[in-house]
């Protein structure tokens, strides 16, 4: 196993937390939506990735949430491992990180670095920085990816075995797949 099982869950739920950004995307010709409009989406996004914990999801949780994905994108950038740590750092320090062992659902021990009544920013925001020092311990920063279709900009995280993972998973590998097949049947 590449990572440990939280580290895994952290990545994914970061770049799903990402990718709930407005941008670029497959579903219409313009800019894609923004995901997260009120409290309720928040509510739906925190137990769709099980986030543990009873966060409070009202206005002030879902401007939070909404200003830390900016700063987590960050970490899907082609920089140097000096500016990535650099990131990582800020996010573990604004956030106060104070990591601490814990078990619990049966997950076997693990790290949490927030309390567990923290905000759910503050929480994701910890849990995304832990996991990334794990990528960059590993060296395997190269694993962090952004979607290679032209007109898609949402982020993944590869963690195949052979490092093959090249769209997200919004159908972007199976629209470009059609299209080359469309063109060669054309040509």
């Amino acid at each position: 196993m590449l990572f440990a099982h939280d580290t895994v869950i952290a990545l994914h739920g970061a770049a799903a937390l990402v990718n709930t950004m407005g941008g670029i995307g497959p579903d219409t010709a313009d800019e894609r939506p923004e995901i997260l409009h009120e409290p309720a989406d928040l509510a739906r996004f925190v137990q769709e990735w099980e986030w543990s914990g009873h966060p409070t999801v009202d206005q002030q949780a879902l401007a939070d949430v909404r200003a830390l994905r900016p700063r987590l994108h960050e970490l899907w950038q082609e920089v140097p491992d000096a500016a990535f740590a650099d990131v990582v750092n800020a996010l573990l320090a604004d956030a106060d990180a104070r990591p601490r062992l814990v078990t619990h659902d049966d997950l076997g021990w693990h790290i949490h670095a927030t309390p567990d009544d923290a905000p759910i920013a503050r929480r994701m925001q910890v849990e995304a920085a832990m996991a990334m020092v794990d990528v960059l311990r590993a060296g395997e920063r190269s694993r962090l990816r952004v979607c290679a279709a032209d007109d898609c900009d949402r982020v993944l995280v590869d963690l195949s075995r052979n490092r093959s993972k090249r769209y997200c998973d919004h159908g972007c590998g199976n629209r470009v797949a059609a299209a080359a097949y469309r063109s060669r049947r054309s040509g």
